[in-house]
């Protein structure tokens, strides 16, 4: 995409990064009442999340991708 991309902010710092450049990171979020009953409530939801490169470098977002992206190729078998 050429020409000036949407900004959005980055999770940690705050700051305004073009979504182009920022590292999106999927993160799994879990809300529970642990009431261990037949109410129980579990919710559970997948939530994109943008960060900055040195906050996702700070935060080691890098590593965790590549570990997810071999966890993916050692499945499909290749």
């Amino acid at each position: 995409m050429r020409g000036r991309s949407t900004l959005v902010t980055c999770e940690s710092c705050g700051r305004a990064v073009p979504r182009d450049k920022a590292v999106i990171y999927e993160k799994a979020i879990s809300f529970n009442t642990e009431l261990k009953t037949a109410n129980d409530v579990r919710f559970f939801e997948r939530r994109k999340v943008y960060y900055c490169i040195s906050c996702a470098k700070h935060r080691g977002i890098f590593e965790i991708k590549k570990r997810d992206a071999i966890r993916k190729a050692a499945r499909r078998g290749i």
